[in-house]
């Protein structure tokens, strides 16, 4: 039957092999299931029962991901959307986050349609590189401000907007702490490295008595609080435009541009460089979106952690399967999830901030008309914190600098839509 499935002997792999591959990506990725519960917890949204959203969220992703798509590639609720939809949509807009659900539902659908459509590639050619990069870097610069304010390592300031916070608490110190040991493990190839780190800071935390252990396993917490809590009718008064938009955009380069990467690492791609069955895996990973802001998460999306299971060997859909199976296995340890402090998941948001941030090296930085709009979209994210205006500062500046330089030419009918409608966005929808 697994033969039959995920084509096992055509891709050279075995059952033990793609078992070895999924714990493996499992590991590397399982600290979502701390973190997505913290992000969300802070934007109202009830921590158990996104614990349990996030666990069958990535589940079903992982799911469709190997038995539709037979690629070995895990899916789960992504960094940097969780931040935005807690800290910006929530945060700073004052939305509801039953009314933020809703526009990831809307992005989702939006995403389906476009990929049933055979419209996604298409977008993701014409828009340029270089604000392709930009973006992923301005998420890392983001993530990286927002664990710095959970590890208490960066605080408010009347004066400078920003300072550096008590170093002499036990906090930050557990904090920089646990991001050393990240780096080190890493370095040194350990699997798991930054689970086994926010376990740690966590271990540490309750050897001081700054939390109370409250038991490791226990049946999983009501997921009732967020199913279904999506909040159609508010969305459509409260200016959800930009966000669905940004939601969606940033949908489209992460995910897209994983499953490549992963694919490409995993020798899975054609000799022209395409991913074979590229429409069922962008498929999969769309409509994982709309199941997982149903179940009361934030973006589902592939995760790049899945190179460490192709790595160790895995090449089908059986390694994604493997992975689900985990996070459901994962459902039984919310006492742990909920001890876990927000500084002990702040060295691995820093952790994938500086990841994300290499990215910069792959700008034009000598061509001027690429690298100001980039710079821009990387810089806008974190002083705004918000996603959303750097992603359209970049857009809106590329255009402009293009115009202004003679070079209208360069600028693709789809970069002119998108900057036209965030130009909208600000015109009439200011603060959305």
């Amino acid at each position: 039957m697994l033969e039959s499935l995920f084509k096992l002997r055509e891709l050279g792999t075995d059952v033990r092999t793609e078992a070895i591959a999924g714990l493996t990506t499992f590991l590397a990725m399982a600290y979502i299931i701390f973190v997505n519960p913290s992000i969300l917890a802070a934007a109202g949204m009830d921590q158990g029962a996104v614990f349990v959203a996030t666990c069958f969220a990535a589940a079903i992703g992982c799911f469709i991901m190997g038995l539709y798509a037979n690629y070995p590639i895990a899916l789960a609720p992504g960094m940097g959307l969780n931040a935005y939809f807690a800290f910006t949509v929530v945060g700073a807009m004052g939305m509801p986050w039953q009314v933020a659900l809703a526009g990831v539902f809307m992005s989702g659908v939006l995403f389906v349609i476009i990929t049933v459509a055979g419209i996604r590639e298409l977008l993701v050619r014409s828009i340029p590189r270089s604000l392709k990069f930009a973006i992923s870097a301005g998420i890392g610069l983001f993530l990286g401000i927002i664990s710095l304010k959970n590890a208490g390592i960066v605080v408010a300031s009347p004066a400078t907007l920003v300072t550096l916070g008590d170093l002499h608490k036990p906090e930050p110190l557990l904090a920089l702490a646990g991001f050393f040991a990240i780096v080190a493990l890493d370095h040194r190839k350990v699997t798991g490295a930054v689970i086994l780190s926010i376990l740690g800071v966590t271990a540490a935390a309750i050897a001081l008595g700054h939390i109370t252990f409250t038991g490791l396993v226990s049946a999983p917490p009501s997921i009732m609080p967020t199913l279904g809590q999506l909040d159609f009718a508010g969305a459509l008064h409260a200016g959800l435009f930009g966000v669905v938009l940004t939601f969606f955009l940033v949908e489209l380069f992460d995910a897209t541009g994983t499953m490549l990467g992963v694919a490409n690492r995993a020798k899975l791609l054609d000799a022209d460089g395409n991913m074979p069955r590229m429409g069922k895996a962008l498929l999969a990973d769309s409509s994982a979106i709309v199941i997982g802001s149903v179940l009361g998460t934030s973006s589902t999306t592939a995760y790049i952690e899945s190179a460490a299971g192709t790595a160790a060997g895995g090449r089908s859909g059986l390694t994604a399967v493997v992975v689900g199976v985990c996070f459901l296995a994962a459902l039984f340890f919310a006492p742990l999830a909920g001890m876990v402090p927000a500084y002990a998941t702040a060295p691995a948001l820093l952790y994938v901030a500086v990841l994300m941030a290499q990215e910069v090296s792959h700008i034009e930085w000598e061509d001027l008309t690429e690298a100001i709009p980039a710079g821009l979209t990387a810089i806008v994210m974190p002083l705004t914190f918000s996603i959303a205006n750097g992603i359209a500062f970049g857009f809106i500046s590329y255009v402009a600098i293009k115009v202004l330089a003679g070079r209208g030419r360069d600028v693709s009918a789809m970069v002119w839509v998108i900057a036209a409608l965030f130009v909208i966005r600000f015109a009439f929808f200011a603060g959305h």
